[in-house]
């Protein structure tokens, strides 16, 4: 159990960002509670996903929202997301890693399998960004970052801001 009045944006190297997030087995209040709060967040933070590691839950949900609105916004539990087509290059950006935007290559479509806040499954197909999108957030939920998917040049590049981020948010 997690007290949602708790849960705040959580910033790289935080642990719960390296661990892979526990399957959620009921949708009760409390889970509908954490989604309105990663909405919020996501919003607040002018982003348009949120991981529920991101969140400082670790628990297999997300939400996104492509225009970085409340109304727009979907949720996701216990998805299952499965890259396909070409791979392509993106830069991404991350909540967890402020100021830090680097060349990510991934699938250029994606397919998630997931279950909604009223218990429905769905399936859906996704290109572009929306494709990218579903990616990083599932990666989240199995503990990757986009520090574990930058190459070796995005490491030198970045350094001085994940080196920030590690005397600001953890261990160094």
């Amino acid at each position: 159990m997690f007290d949602v009045s708790n849960c705040e944006l959580t910033r790289y190297p935080s642990k719960v960002l390296a661990t892979k997030s526990a399957k959620i087995d009921k949708i009760d209040d409390n889970i509908k509670a954490l989604a309105e709060k990663m909405i919020d967040i996501m919003v607040e933070a002018e982003g348009i996903g949120l991981a529920g590691p991101q969140a400082g839950v670790g628990l297999q949900i997300f939400v996104i929202s492509l225009d970085g609105t409340r109304e727009k916004a979907r949720v996701y539990i216990n998805p299952v997301v499965e890259g396909f087509g070409s791979m392509t290059t993106m830069q991404e950006g991350c909540l967890s890693f402020p100021k830090i935007f680097v060349n990510i290559k991934r699938h250029s479509q994606a397919k998630v399998r997931a279950t909604d806040l009223d218990g429905n499954e769905f399936t859906e197909e996704a290109d572009g960004l929306y494709a990218k999108c579903l990616q990083h957030e599932y990666d989240h939920l199995i503990g990757i970052t986009i520090a574990d998917r930058m190459g070796r040049l995005g490491r030198i590049k970045f350094r001085k801001e994940l080196n920030e981020l590690r005397e600001l948010y953890g261990q160094k």
